[in-house]
């Protein structure tokens, strides 16, 4: 089950004026998602869930905001790497 959380976000004038309330719900809410993604906190399915997006406009976003799309360490990718490729 998802809650809602409300947040105050203190903006100056002139950038108000520039962004619809929507626009800054979604730039906090994205920022917020990759931020837990860079922690490996978050999946990157749950994070495309959250957003409502597809997984590849979520890859698109983390290039945006330097995220790894992958993400693994020297002995992951070598696991990885030695792995049989499956065929069609």
């Amino acid at each position: 089950m998802a809650k809602r959380v409300h947040l105050d976000v203190e903006l100056p004038d002139e950038l108000f004026a520039q962004l619809r309330k929507e626009e800054i719900e979604t730039k906090v809410k994205e920022a917020l998602v990759m931020e837990l993604l860079r922690e490996h906190r978050l999946s990157q399915g749950k994070a495309a869930e959250i957003l409502d997006i597809s997984r590849h406009e979520l890859f698109d976003l983390m290039t945006n905001h330097r995220v790894p799309v992958i993400d693994l360490d020297t002995e992951e990718l070598r696991n990885e790497l030695q792995k049989p490729l499956a065929r069609p």
